[in-house]
């Protein structure tokens, strides 16, 4: 099946979830880095091709305001500010933020209004800190409590270790993220919010006569980078979360605690270069096959086929022979009614010890309420299921 051996275990019927094993013929590549904390993974399928310490806590320094700027994009969304809003520098942001500051600024003027795209550009151009008080004070009254919006818009992204404090990476012990949940964030971003994306690439930006350029360095190394963010503090050293697109293809990689600038670009240019050189992707299901099925109590069926939406595909070393290993889990057995498209499993796909790739499964069809003899059949199933389960697992989990 495209190019791969797939072999598929029905283990048994009460020791669900399905498991396959697909084999691609590959022996793990080696790859080492100076950073004390590394990502690479695809943004198209999200499958992992280099982790170390990937879900230890780090501080994010500037590379927060991603998070912040995805807080603006998501206030955009649900139609509370538009191109109209102001947003003023108020006296903390531009003694803080701006030029009294020497830090990191757009050089914003004490008490001047700043409309959304320009703050933006500020923002992610300039890594105005200016800016980015300017946007948490408009938007949430306080830079502390825009800190607790980004914590809760983590949350809801399903980003269970980043802790946000303020909006500029100014450094915070509580203000903690993992180089995983980093590259989450932007491939989420990139997704969602193209438009404002597209503002990651812009070279250089002129604001108060004064022009800066962009402090990513690989928008200038010809290598397909369109973004995204350079960040450091003592406590965190050089960090940069940084995306590139070649041959059509989209990686994500987030270094940090590098020693200094040089080392910080090296290190993501390498992890880059290797990444689209060392891997091919390989289609293990086409969107719209049956991936496998999950079983159903009470139905008109006792399984659902499960399909997924897009094509399942993972990238694999190239000309090399790596055992990939791949289970469909979910809770279940799932109770009726079940309807066509909904997400009720979700397929990893295993490298090694590395989670390669997860992506939901829908039902392919619906699944209605079985007759009497149906249920009571399931039921007797269950019981006995049940048992061997608890006896097993210590646990009614499925």
């Amino acid at each position: 099946m495209r190019n791969l051996r797939i072999i598929l275990l029905l283990v048994s019927a009460w020791l669900l979830p399905l498991l396959f094993v697909v084999s691609s013929g590959a022996v793990a590549q080696n790859f080492e880095t100076r950073a004390e904390q590394a990502f690479l993974m695809d943004a198209e399928t999200g499958a992992v091709l280099f982790s170390k310490n990937a879900d230890d806590l780090m501080v994010p320094a500037s590379m927060a305001k991603i998070m912040t700027v995805e807080v603006i994009a998501e206030e955009i969304r649900r139609g509370r500010i538009d191109a109209d809003t102001e947003f003023v520098i108020s006296e903390d942001a531009w003694r803080r933020g701006g030029a009294p500051s020497r830090g990191s600024t757009m050089f914003a003027e004490l008490g001047s209004s700043i409309a959304l795209w320009d703050l933006l550009r500020g923002i992610i151009v300039h890594s105005g800190n200016d800016a980015s008080i300017a946007a948490a004070e408009t938007i949430a009254g306080s830079e502390g409590a825009f800190g607790r919006m980004m914590t809760q818009r983590a949350r809801e992204l399903g980003l269970t270790q980043s802790f946000f404090t303020n909006s500029t990476g100014y450094h915070d012990p509580d203000q903690v993220t993992t180089a995983r949940e980093l590259a989450l964030l932007t491939r989420h971003f990139i997704e969602t919010s193209p438009e404002i994306y597209a503002l990651y690439g812009e070279e250089e930006f002129v604001w108060n006569d004064i022009r800066q350029r962009n402090r990513n360095p690989l928008l200038t190394m010809g290598i397909g980078a369109d973004g995204v963010k350079t960040g450091f503090v003592s406590e965190s050293g050089y960090g940069l979360v940084g995306s590139a697109v070649q041959l059509d293809q989209r990686l994500i990689v987030v270094v940090n605690g590098l020693e200094n600038a040089r080392d910080r670009a090296l290190a993501a240019r390498r992890l880059l270069e290797w990444g689209f050189r060392a891997f091919e992707p390989r289609t293990l299901f086409e969107a719209g096959d049956e991936v496998g099925g999950a079983r159903v109590y009470g139905g008109e069926l006792n399984y659902v086929p499960l399909v997924s939406s897009r094509d399942v595909r993972v990238l694999v070393p190239r000309g090399t022979d790596e055992r990939l290993s791949a289970r469909i889990v979910y809770r279940g057995p799932l109770s009726v009614p079940v309807r066509a498209g909904d997400e009720v499993a979700v397929l990893r796909v295993m490298r090694g010890d590395t989670l390669a790739l997860e992506m939901p499964l829908q039902a392919a069809r619906d699944i209605g309420e079985g007759t009497l003899t149906q249920r009571a059949l399931d039921a007797i199933w269950e019981l006995g299921s049940g048992a061997v389960r608890r006896a097993i697992f210590g646990s009614e989990s499925g």
